[in-house]
């Protein structure tokens, strides 16, 4: 596990997300979707269609990193609201 600094704030993109997209679009969809700046120290999490798919881009001063997380059986329990974002606390991560 990636050590999260303290303070750090971690959205959560409501609804699904296409995981075809990589860091510019996703980064894309922070600034158009959610209004946020991908840039400004933030985690922000989008789940596929699936459900069995969830990436996150974090940019950490230095420069933008993307992970993935996929699960071979269930999915990742989400909001079920179709837009918007939701905060979370690193715990709750």
């Amino acid at each position: 596990m990636i050590p999260l600094p303290s303070g750090l704030k971690i959205w959560l993109a409501a609804g699904a997300t296409d995981m075809r997209l990589g860091m510019p679009g996703l980064a894309l969809r922070v600034q158009q979707f959610l209004g946020r700046d991908p840039y400004a120290g933030d985690v922000f999490v989008f789940r596929g269609r699936r459900g069995d798919l969830v990436k996150l881009i974090w940019h950490d001063g230095i420069g933008v990193s993307l992970y993935a997380k996929r699960i071979e059986r269930g999915y990742f329990i989400w909001p079920s609201a179709k837009d918007g974002a939701i905060h979370l606390s690193a715990s709750q991560l």
